[in-house]
Formats: structure tokens, C-alpha cells, sequence
């Protein structure tokens, strides 16, 4: 058994919401806590004991350190503690968080939102799949910004296909921009949430970042470039080897989806799931695959998303 004090000012965050992320804990590190204001008691075999110890330590010196902890990062911490116990969750919570040309600090808030992010950091082609809310989308526009202000790219090109739940866009108002904007406005709101939206609209102007539907791309060779596909699922498979294509040197390209929520017109196959089968024994290709447990929206959206996988797959083995 052990004793270990906290800081009586973080209590609320690391326990979490009636002691939810004690609970959590509990469950993955296979111990008992029992809390005695901020001292904890925890009981279980040595080595469990010993792990519990540690990311009680390490979160508190990540927050001695200035780091801003949520109830998202003690879970994601347990569960990288628990998949190994020599893990630094400093070198894991504090690598990369400094990025001054953003708005907002970004943190990866689940083990597989870093592996996105390194995985972005290694690879120049990543595919992010899964739900939406994991934060495949604004995560590679904080990686895109952040390379262009170190000046490691000269621009950033944001791309999405002008498909989306059956309409068509002949059928809505005004000219060709005004008719495609709607689409796009996701990607905008992602960019204006990371930098001023002053600068952004000035670098935009000037060309130096350019969001466009992906038919905009064809004939088209992007250098020095950080290019992003969004909504990749509802790319043909003319459109994703097209763009897939038009990596220049020095480029990156980050390619987002989720397979679940396809809007392509029957009997069109999925751009998204057709390349994934043709390039996953490609070198130099990084894959990372989302599931609800990264979803960082409102808890119930957890819950949605894994009823919805449920559903899906009970469907399919009745079929």
C-alpha cells in the first residue's frame, strides 16, 4: 500500500468529474485508490502499485512545469503508462506543444492523436482515418502553419471535394466561388482558429495559402508545399490518384476520412477506400486510424460514434 499527496489546487482535474479518472485508473493499472482529500492511498501488487506512483509523479510535475492538464490527458496518460511503464509523459505532453504560430496551444489529447502528429513529423504522405471530432482535420492545420511560419514550406494548400450528401452544385446560388465556399468553410474556421484572422485572410490574398476544392488541383504540381485533403472519403478514385500525384518536392501531404460517411453517389467507389488497400505496403506512407476513444467532442459524441460502429457491424454480419 502507498500513500501519495497531491497539489490540493489540481484535485478536480486529476480526479476528474466524480472521481471518473480515478476510476479509470483503477481499471487499467489493476490497483484500489481511496482518496483522503489530497492523499491518496493505493493497494495492489507492487508492481501495479509502483506504476500508479509514477503517473501520479509525472503528472504533477507536468503541471509544475506549467503544463495546462485537462481530464483527457490524465486518461491518456494512464493509458500510455499502462502500455508502458518507462514512458516520460513529459517527453510525450510537452514534445511539440510550443508552437507560437498558433492561436491556440495544441496538444495531442489520446495516444493515437500523437502518433498523428508524429507520424506527420516523419512521414511526407500521412493518412489520418476514422470518426469525425478525433481531430484529424485540425491537428495537420496546426502542423501546416506551423511549418510555414519556420519557413519549411512556402505555402499551404487546403483541399476538399465540393461532394457532400447528395447535392449538387449547380443547384445552389451565385457564382462558381460562392457555390463551393459552403464547403470549404470547414477548413476556413480550422485556419482562422489557428492563426489571426487578419493574417490568415492577407496570406490567402496573396496566394501563399490557398483553400480549394480538389478539382482545382488537376494539371497542377505542388513544391515546397503543405498540402491537405479533407473529406477524403468523398474523393473518386480519379481524384485521389490525381492529387495523390501532384506532390512536388519539399511537400507534405496530409490526407483526412472518415470511411463511415461516404456521400459519393452509388455505385462510385470511395477514393479514400480504394487507395488505402492500393498503397498500405508503400515505404514512406504513414497511416494512423482513428476510433471514438479520440474523439474530443462532447462525451455523449463517444458514446454516438461507437453505437454507430455497433449498428454497422451487427448489420453487416446479419447481411
Amino acid at each position: 500500500m502507498r500513500k501519495i499527496d497531491l497539489p490540493e489546487d489540481r484535485l478536480e482535474t486529476l480526479y476528474g468529474a466524480h472521481d471518473a479518472n480515478l476510476k479509470h485508473i483503477e481499471l487499467l493499472l489493476n490497483v484500489d485508490i481511496r482518496t483522503h482529500g489530497a492523499q491518496l492511498t493505493v493497494a495492489g501488487a507492487p508492481a501495479d502499485e509502483q506504476r500508479a506512483q509514477l503517473l501520479f509523479d509525472q503528472l504533477r510535475a507536468l503541471m509544475e512545469e506549467g503544463y495546462a492538464l485537462d481530464n483527457g490527458d490524465v486518461k491518456t496518460a494512464t493509458e500510455l503508462l499502462a502500455e508502458n511503464a518507462d514512458l516520460d509523459l513529459r517527453a510525450y505532453f510537452m514534445k511539440g506543444t510550443d508552437r507560437p504560430a498558433t492561436r491556440r496551444r495544441v496538444n495531442p489529447k489520446s495516444v493515437n492523436q500523437r502518433k498523428y502528429l508524429d507520424a506527420i513529423d516523419r512521414f511526407d504522405i500521412v493518412f489520418g482515418v476514422g470518426p469525425a471530432g478525433t481531430g484529424k482535420t485540425y491537428l495537420a492545420m496546426a502542423q501546416a502553419v506551423s511549418c510555414l511560419v519556420a519557413k519549411k514550406v512556402s505555402r499551404i494548400v487546403l483541399a476538399r471535394p465540393a461532394v457532400e450528401a447528395g447535392e449538387k452544385l449547380g443547384f445552389l446560388p451565385g457564382d462558381l466561388q460562392e457555390k463551393v465556399n459552403p464547403y470549404l468553410r470547414p477548413l476556413y474556421d480550422a485556419l482562422f482558429d489557428m492563426m489571426d484572422s487578419e493574417k490568415a485572410t492577407r496570406l490567402i490574398e496573396r496566394g501563399v495559402i490557398e483553400v480549394a476544392p480538389i478539382a482545382f488541383m488537376r494539371g497542377r504540381t505542388l513544391n515546397d508545399a503543405f498540402v491537405i485533403l479533407d473529406e477524403a472519403q468523398n474523393t473518386t478514385s480519379e481524384q485521389m490518384k490525381m492529387f495523390l500525384t501532384r506532390l512536388g518536392f519539399g511537400s507534405k501531404a496530409v490526407v483526412t476520412g472518415d470511411i463511415t460517411q461516404i456521400d459519393l453517389p452509388s455505385p462510385r467507389m470511395s477514393g479514400l477506400v480504394e487507395v488505402l488497400k492500393i498503397v498500405k505496403d508503400v515505404d514512406g506512407i504513414g497511416f494512423v486510424y482513428f476510433d471514438e476513444k479520440d474523439v474530443v467532442r462532447h462525451k455523449l459524441v463517444q458514446q454516438i460514434v461507437k453505437a454507430y460502429e455497433i449498428y454497422t457491424n451487427g448489420s453487416r454480419s446479419n447481411g
